[in-house]
Formats: structure tokens, sequence, C-alpha cells
């Protein structure tokens, strides 16, 4: 039997890094638009862990709903969430969970990076500390919860640079490398991400 993972996002590049870690010959990796699901999501956890689990309890209450079936016919059925974003140290680690409502949500990241910057005006590279945080929850068959987090850390840099990333990207200089993750190459970038590091972190605790 093969095992199902159904992830909370309708973004395909999230879907694509998790394929190329989770690859398996008998794992079956979907969004959750892919299974017909889009349930009303309330992100109001004070913590990136807690926003994972809120997104993955909503989604797995959702699929019972429609598809208790799954949970005979595979002999794994996982829910995955992940919740990511922001910490700037001297913004006392704001945007934080509030990071893709920063400003609010139909405000553009180029003028959420140019706040950024705004605000760090005559602060010191030693003290522009920021990273980048991806918390991701799964849920079982069996309604046991796990939990992962992992970090990329960096500094906040003095201008917008990158046109290969998203977000926050081109604002967060990756001194080891000399330059912004918005200007590695998405190869580079996955090697290196919170996102990879916290799935490979959670193939472990799973697979084990």
């Amino acid at each position: 039997m093969s095992v199902k993972v159904i992830v909370a996002t309708k973004n395909q590049g999230k879907i694509r890094e998790i394929k190329s870690i989770f690859n398996f010959e008998n794992w079956e990796i979907l969004t959750m638009k892919e299974e017909g699901l889009d349930p009303d999501i309330v992100e109001d956890g004070k913590t990136f862990e807690e926003n994972s689990l809120i997104k993955a309890r909503r989604v797995r209450e959702e699929y019972l709903k429609k598809k208790p079936q799954d949970y005979v016919n595979y002999e794994k059925v996982y829910i995955f969430a992940d919740d990511s974003g922001l910490e700037v140290d001297a913004l006392n680690k704001e945007p934080g969970v509030m990071s893709a409502r920063y400003l609010g949500e139909d405000t553009s990241y180029h003028i959420k990076n140019q706040a950024i910057i705004d605000r760090l005006k005559g602060v010191e590279d030693k003290f522009r500390t920021a990273r980048f945080v991806c918390a991701i929850a799964a849920i079982d068959t069996e309604g046991t919860e796990t939990v992962v987090r992992d970090t990329l850390e960096g500094i906040i840099g003095y201008k917008e640079a990158g046109v290969n990333g998203f977000g926050y990207d081109p604002i967060f200089v990756l001194p080891d490398y000399g330059c912004t993750s918005g200007e590695l190459s998405m190869e580079e970038k996955n090697k290196i991400s919170h996102r990879g590091k916290a799935l490979r972190k959670m193939l472990k605790t799973l697979t084990e």
C-alpha cells in the first residue's frame, strides 16, 4: 500500500520541493486543491508552530469528511502544513508570524522590503541579524501530530537585490555567499533554505 501526503498549500513550488525530498516511489504528494479541499483557515496562532498546526488540523478535518475511505485504502495518510516568515532581531523579531500580512496582505513585497530597510536606517551590520523561519506540522492516519522547525540565518541588506526569489529574499543577505537569497539559483536556495532544512528534518522524524 502507498502513502498519501496532502499539503495545506496551493503553491506548486512547495510541492516540487517536498517531492524532491520525499522522493519515494510509493508516496503520492498532492495539494489540498488537487484533493478538492478549500477550508476556511484562520491563522491566529502566536508562533509559526501554532499556525502550522492550525492549518494541518483544519485541512485534516475537511479531508476526513470528504474522503474517509482514504484512511483505509492507504498505508498512511499525512496532512502537511507549514508556516514561515522573517524575524528581524532589531525589530523585536518582526514581522514574524505576520510576515505575509505585514503592512497588509495586498501590499507588495517591494513596499514591505523598503519599509524594513527604512526602519533599520542607521543600524550597523552586526545588529541587522535576521532569520527565515519555517515550522512544518504533520498529522498522520492515527492523528499523531509532529512539528519541526528550522531556520536560515542572515542579515538585512541596505537595498533589494536579486530576482530569483520572492517575498523578503531580495533584502536577506547571506554573508557566507556574499549575496541575497534572491540572487541564489533555486537549486542553491533549496539546499540551504529554512523550508528545505525543515522538510529534511521531518523526513528523518517520520521515517527513522
